[in-house]
């Protein structure tokens, strides 16, 4: 569809409006959303396009078309398939060889696992290579809770940076303020990261890591809008 408007605004319901007239979803439902800072960036997303709608560089209006139009229509059972991530988090599949490495994920991802050790009052069981290590009951229980208390904005911006890191401690520690975008995706891509040090980085990987890391740090600023000054503080303090 090519551009054929003058004027984009945020209305008083935080919707977009094109010249005077509300944008709907691709299903035709209503883009109103939850906090004024997001609403005016997706407004500047629409502000941005030239000729014609390309999706590519709307990343934040695509993410609360998925809130509002996928999540949103039934959010217990998105909330649970996220969830599910607990059961093969990256985090607890560690390197039994070298040295070197094993440190180096001990470093990065020992934190983030005794973070959510105290926050969720929960225990994790490590495991050498790939091989499935099945988590304690109580854990899978007690993550799935963390998980579907959050909003369809929320989840539908977890949805990418767990699915794209593989953990979904990382992701509520990045939702939490527990962490920064930076820190999450240097964690994610550690044993990436160790196999181009030792190997040389290959050209193809390195374009689908731009690409993912696109797709990251879009999500990651959906969450940092979506959270309103009280949120984020209280998020902090958690």
């Amino acid at each position: 569809m090519k551009r054929f408007w003058k004027e984009v605004a945020v209305d008083a319901e935080r919707g977009i409006q094109l010249d005077g007239k509300p944008v709907r979803t691709p299903g035709r439902l209503p883009l109103i959303l939850p906090t004024d800072a997001l609403a005016e960036a997706i407004a500047e997303e629409w502000r941005c396009v030239e000729d014609e709608i390309d999706p590519r560089p709307m990343p934040l209006t695509g993410l609360a078309n998925a809130a509002i139009e996928r999540v949103a229509a039934d959010p217990a059972v998105f909330a649970a398939n996220l969830a599910a991530y607990a059961e093969s988090d990256l985090l607890c599949y560690r390197a039994d060889a070298p040295p070197e490495l094993i440190a180096r994920q001990a470093t990065a991802w020992d934190p983030p696992l005794a973070w959510a050790t105290t926050r969720y009052d929960v225990h994790f069981l490590l495991a050498p290579g790939v091989m499935h290590q099945p988590q304690p009951d109580a854990t899978i229980e007690r993550l799935a809770v963390a998980v579907a208390v959050r909003d369809p904005f929320e989840l539908a911006a977890l949805a990418p940076i767990v699915t794209i890191t593989g953990s979904l401690v990382l992701g509520l520690a990045l939702v939490e303020r527990a962490m920064d975008a930076d820190a999450v995706w240097d964690a994610a891509n550690l044993d990436e990261d160790w196999q181009a040090e030792q190997w040389g980085e290959d050209a193809l990987a390195a374009q689908a890591r731009a690409v993912r890391r696109t797709e990251f740090d879009a999500a990651a600023r959906f969450l940092h809008l979506r959270q309103t000054p009280d949120e984020a503080d209280h998020a902090a303090l958690a």
